[in-house]
């Protein structure tokens, strides 16, 4: 899928996660790459439902340019898709009739920020969730008191989506106060308090796996190995007969994957158990970020036509928060684990020809457009090419969600 308006902007992306630890949505933020020139909205909206149509998951908009987001406002978007409205914009009465007619045509917003002013009634109805960063929340120091019985935090009637959370402390909190969800994970200070282990058993199982998969092994052998865990073999069978996968049979037994997919391509589906061993609810959005920083690698490989080259950036990615969710050194870690040498220098030297996709995903986690653009650069890769990749690997994820 390729599309003029995508060459025009930076993309880059974070989850939107629900008390019980769920990806509820996916927050897309928007950057035109020439700010006096950014694409019609019209266009980017065509570009995006070509591969992220109604039935995908919800996508929230945050949109950078304010040109560009007057221009969302005066369009009609899918009812999967809600768009982010900074507060300066919702009290100002030169936007309240796009505000107005966009609710009034079924648009779903979201106040971004604390207004300074009240918003006006014609304008409050318009917001489905209000986006308060913690250090702004009023709550946080008594002023406001949280929902009576534990119910839902309000803003100004609106229900709170926090940002700014960096600690599992600080997540908790939020969430005893009632937020809907909060916007991003602290992963690493999730990873440094879980006391829930990986399924020690289920892991042994997984790199069993992998190692006999990686020497070519009997199937008998393999057969005999996943046996000693069948809820291990249900998930990898719900995981290879996903829409994901795109295979146009179904897989009914693991000899018949290995039939059908070969031991290269079944190495990757044995990376993405590993990568989701966790037990502990708290890793969940951690395991979501592993998966998703997979298949972009492995999608941003696609120009290559190498599906080596893809196969192994999947495998990359899906490992790449290996050694905190392990709390081992991934010099340690992949002594145990078989990997390509590739992906090796990458995670535990971070060096050789995968560190810059490395580095790319990064770059749209983070947001910061710089970066984004330098690591293009760097792989020769065009915007065109790197957004319709993130994409892509954002919607097959929310297919194995």
């Amino acid at each position: 899928m390729h599309h003029p308006a995508l060459g025009q902007l930076a993309l880059a992306y974070s989850p939107v996660i629900d008390r019980n630890r769920a990806v509820i949505a996916t927050r897309l933020t928007l950057s035109p790459l020439h700010a006096d020139a950014p694409p019609k909205a019209a266009a980017v909206l065509e570009a995006l439902d070509q591969v992220w149509p109604a039935g995908s998951g919800q996508l929230w908009l945050n949109i950078t340019h304010e040109g560009l987001l007057m221009d969302m406002l005066q369009s009609q978007l899918g009812s999967h898709m809600i768009i982010e409205v900074p507060a300066f914009m919702a009290t100002d009465a030169r936007y309240t009739d796009a505000l107005c007619t966009l609710h009034a045509n079924g648009g779903t917003q979201v106040l971004k920020g604390r207004p300074l002013s009240e918003l006006s009634k014609e304008v409050l109805p318009c917001f489905k969730h209000a986006i308060v960063d913690l250090s702004e929340d009023r709550r946080v120091d008594g002023h406001v008191p949280a929902a009576p019985g534990g119910g839902a935090a309000v803003y100004r009637g609106i229900s709170v989506v926090q940002s700014g959370v960096c600690s599992v402390e600080d997540m908790e909190a939020s969430f005893r106060r009632g937020v809907a969800a909060v916007l991003g994970w602290p992963i690493d200070s999730v990873i440094q308090a879980g006391q829930k282990t990986a399924d020690q058993p289920a892991l042994q199982v997984i790199v069993q796996l992998i190692d006999q998969v990686h020497r070519q092994d009997e199937i008998d052998d393999l057969e005999n190995t996943l046996k000693r865990d069948p809820p291990l073999a249900y998930k990898l069978m719900r995981y290879i007969n996903s829409p994901a996968f795109g295979l146009s049979v179904e897989i009914s037994s693991f000899r018949h994957a290995i039939m059908i997919l070969g031991y290269n391509r079944l190495k990757r589906w044995l990376a993405l158990l590993l990568a989701t061993a966790s037990k502990d609810p708290n890793m969940r959005p951690v395991m979501y970020a592993s998966v998703r920083r997979g298949l972009l690698m492995e999608e941003l490989g696609r120009c290559s036509g190498n599906d080596e080259l893809r196969s192994e950036l999947f495998i990359c990615g899906v490992f790449s928060l290996l050694d905190r969710m392990f709390n081992q050194p991934f010099s340690e870690l992949l002594r145990t684990i078989p990997v390509p040498e590739q992906v090796f220098q990458a995670l535990a030297e971070h060096t050789g020809p995968y560190e810059p996709y490395f580095q790319l995903v990064q770059a749209m986690e983070n947001g910061i457009v710089y970066d984004i653009r330098e690591s293009a650069e760097r792989l020769m890769l065009s915007f065109d090419d790197i957004n319709a990749a993130l994409l892509r690997a954002m919607t097959s994820a929310s297919q194995l969600d």
